[in-house]
């Protein structure tokens, strides 16, 4: 189970319950006042938790940066191009077809390859990229990694005017320190 459900069902047996509890007080009125109570308690949670994961990608040192798994990279780029005001979702982890994160800002809609390696980013990662454009009818695509390009991933992204951005590049536009 996602953790977005997850933390929607947590929310919606807390509720219930509460409901439910509620009508067993002897004053119906008290009973309300505690369902009120204990969802605005779940809503602030939620903010609170989505706060804290927003500050701590935000504040990250590109040395953890590094460390992060696949899917976490995904997600700090997430957090890092709404920041910079993009609107931000999410592919699938899996049967993505070539695009980890989906960007729109000023009308335009790019598909972005998320690569966190130790290596240099290969050719596949400009290819699957290309192959995404049309799957989710964007108008352009980009690869962004924590590393750096193979001479070959390179030509064929100018090719194809595939945007890259490399490990110096997000540090400048995210604003990382090293």
């Amino acid at each position: 189970m996602k953790r977005g459900n997850f933390t929607l069902l947590i929310l919606i047996v807390a509720v219930l319950f509460t409901y439910w509890r509620g009508y067993t007080f002897y004053d119906t009125a008290q009973g309300e006042i505690a369902v009120e109570y204990a969802l605005a308690c779940a809503i602030c949670l939620i903010l609170a938790v989505k706060q804290m994961i927003k500050t701590h990608y935000l504040n990250l040192t590109m040395r953890k940066v590094d460390k992060l798994s696949g899917r976490a990279f995904e997600k700090y780029l997430r957090v890092q191009f709404r920041h910079l005001g993009y609107r931000v979702r999410l592919t699938e982890s899996s049967h993505d077809y070539g695009a980890d994160l989906v960007i729109k800002k000023r009308g335009e809609k790019i598909v972005v390859q998320a690569k966190r390696y130790e290596k240099n980013v290969g050719i596949a990662a400009v290819q699957e990229a290309v192959g995404s454009i049309a799957y989710y009818d964007a108008d352009r695509a980009m690869v962004v990694t924590n590393s750096g390009f193979t001479k070959s991933a390179r030509n064929l992204a100018r090719q194809n005017d595939v945007e890259l951005w490399g490990r110096y590049d997000i540090q400048k536009k995210f604003k990382i320190r090293d």
